[in-house]
Formats: C-alpha cells, structure tokens, sequence
C-alpha cells in the first residue's frame, strides 16, 4: 500500500471520488457537494487556518487504485481544550480492510505527534461541529446536510485501532402532524393566556433584525456550553445571509416576552434531499437541475425539514417556553407542507436537552459517535464531561 499526500489536481479528484466506490451498494448516501468539502482544505475560505494546519491523502494499493482516504489537523485553538493536548482526525473513508484503515489512522497520528499532539479525536472536521462530525452507528438513512453517511463497518475499523467513545450526538426524529402530549398542550396554552408572551416568524426582508435577535438568544442560551463560543453579530449576519437564499420565513420561530427574543426553534428545508440528484456537482449544468428539483419538492406535501437549532435563554427555561414554540409552529410547518423533521447534534453530555427533546416528543432516529485516540496507551481515556447535570434532574 501506498499513501500520497493530496497537493494536486490528480490527488485532490481522487480524494473527492473515492468514495463512489465504498457507497455504490449503499442507496441511502448522498454525495456530498465537491465544493462543500474543499472548502474545508481552502486556507481562503476556511478561517480555521488561520489558527491551525491541516494535511490530507490518499491510500492506494500496488494496482494503483485508491482504497482510502483521510485527513488530519490542528487547530491550535481547541487543541488545549481537555487533560489532552489533542489534534483531529476526520473525512476518513475506506474499504473494509483493517490494514488499510490502519495505515490511514497511523498517517494521522505520526503526523499529528510531530506536531506535539497526545491524542486525537475523529471522525470530526476542521471546523465548527455543525458539519462533517463524527461516525455513523445507528440509524443508516438517508444523511442530513453537510453530515456523513458510513457504513457499518467502520465502527469496527476505529474501535479495532484504539479509539474509544468519547461522546456520542444524537440526530432526533419528530412527525409534524403527530398529536402533541395534553401537557405539552396545556403548557402551551397557560403561556397563550399569560400577558406579554408572543411567537414570530422574522422577516427575510430585515436580516439585520433577525441576526440580532438570533445573537441575543444564541449567546445567552448557548455559548459557554459544549465548548461552544460567545458569537458576534457580524459572524451572525453572514449565518443568516448564508441561509437566506434557502431561509423559509415560516420555519424560522421565535418567542418573544414583552417584544425581546427569548428563544429560537429554526429549520430549513433539508437541502440534501435536492442535492442527492446533483452527484456531488454544482456547476452550471447542476444549478440548473437544482433549481428543477427545488420547483418539484415544493410542490410536495411531505417535504422534509431540517431542525439547525432550538434553545431557550436561561431565565425563561422550565416555563413551558419550549411546549409553546413548538406547539406554534406546528401549524406554518403543516402549511409549508412538511412531514418529518430531523434535528442533528444533541451531545449525550447533555442530558438537559435531551429531556426537552424529548419532552417535545422526538425519537432519538441516529447516532454518529466521535471517537478519541490517546497516543500513550498507559495513560488514563475520561469521557467528554458531562454538562448541566443538576439542572437536568
């Protein structure tokens, strides 16, 4: 077996077909767009450079044929996040040889030693968790937007090598025309009839408004959890400029308590459910059938929607907030014509949101698992921490 380094045109279209040929009896992949994982390796369009480094290849085997694909980095700005000094490993693909998934987990690990890691963690991405995280073990559907599909077998490949379970995420399955519980409803109504509540949709004519609202909420129910950063609002602005050309105003909810925003419940059309017609591609010709294929799913009445984040600011949580954001924007999804929504990334370190999760009476539909490698095999392997226990119980 032979590993080269991706650094050219030849190495990089290798690196980005490859696994067509893992997936070809595999009908529940989806492609992901070309564009949507260079740009993760594009030092102009991925910030994440500018505090970090990150290498790529390729496998073949002495045919010459590519076998495996994988990539590693450092991003000097998490790297000291835990008891580890730790690097990252991640868009791993293979066929089913533990001798080739071997030499792809020892290119990360040399690779990433050098530069004075002690551990790794993988599958993830070099960027924000949002994306490209973690490995595939339960629930083998069709994948949601910018998250992998794997097969089973690679579960077997990384646990065979060392890695051991560092956390797991869990996508979340909810049926839009499913009859909510009477406390959820009567949760619902006490905030109906209670002065100065209100729910919205904000408009897509005034971004500004709506990346201030959203930061307001973001930041006081969100950041300082799961490592997760306080956000500003011009990186709010471009979010919501990115999401505006496929933004639904009536799948964006907000609550409001005496006209400020106290929480948040956004979706957005499943996009891969578009993009599984265009193989990877979005040059002209794709764009074209994109545009085709968005004029026919607009027309269904069992569209499928993505739920990109739900929360509440701290002082309004266990008021029933959550049961009266839901409940309200069951009717514009109905209207929208969508059937199912799914709702990536709730960490099992966070029991607090897996019981409202559940509470709103959504499933656990899949778990991806991101993994952790220590490269000093005497040294002790502690889990992710778990956070808000006490406020959980």
């Amino acid at each position: 077996m032979h590993l080269l380094e991706v650094t050219n045109a030849v190495t990089t279209k290798a690196f980005l077909d490859f696994p067509t040929s893992v997936y070809q009896d595999h009908p529940n992949w989806i492609r992901p767009l070309d564009k949507d994982i260079e740009q993760v390796f594009d030092p102009a369009q991925n910030p994440n450079f500018r505090n970090g480094t990150a290498i790529r290849w390729i496998l073949q085997n002495p045919q010459g044929q590519t076998i495996g694909r994988v990539a590693a980095f450092v991003n000097n700005k998490t790297k000291d996040a835990s008891e580890y000094v730790t690097g990252g490993m991640g868009f791993f693909e293979c066929i089913n040889d533990q001798s080739a998934a071997n030499a792809l987990f020892d290119a990360c690990q040399n690779w990433l030693a050098a530069q004075g890691m002690e551990a790794m963690d993988g599958p993830i991405n070099f960027g924000e968790r949002d994306r490209w995280w973690g490995l595939l073990t339960q629930g083998f559907t069709e994948p949601n937007y910018g998250m992998f599909y794997h097969p089973p077998y690679y579960q077997e490949l990384f646990e065979s090598y060392g890695f051991q379970v560092y956390f797991k995420q869990y996508t979340y399955y909810m049926d839009t025309h499913a009859q909510f519980s009477e406390k959820i409803r009567q949760r619902s109504k006490t905030l109906d009839e209670t002065p100065g509540y209100s729910f919205g949709h904000p408009s897509k004519k005034n971004l500004e408004k709506l990346a201030q609202d959203f930061l307001e909420v973001y930041n006081k129910a969100w950041s300082g959890h799961a490592g997760i950063n306080e956000m500003t609002l011009e990186k709010a602005m471009k979010m919501v400029e990115s999401m505006k050309p496929v933004m639904v105003e009536q799948l964006i909810n907000f609550a409001y308590f005496e006209g400020k925003p106290i929480a948040f419940f956004i979706m957005l059309p499943e996009l891969n459910q578009l993009f599984k017609h265009l193989n990877g591609q979005f040059d002209f010709l794709a764009k074209l059938k994109f545009l085709y294929y968005r004029w026919r799913y607009n027309k269904r009445t069992d569209k499928k929607v993505f739920g990109v984040i739900f929360g509440v600011v701290p002082e309004f949580q266990a008021k029933g907030v959550d049961s009266y954001l839901i409940c309200h924007a069951q009717g514009p999804l109905n209207a929208y014509g969508a059937r199912e929504i799914e709702m990536n990334w709730v960490g099992d370190f966070n029991p607090k949101m897996m019981l409202v999760t559940k509470g709103l009476g959504a499933r656990i539909y899949k778990t991806h698992v991101t993994y952790r490698k220590i490269f000093d095999p005497t040294k002790p392997f502690t889990r992710y921490p778990i956070i808000n226990v006490r406020s959980a119980q």
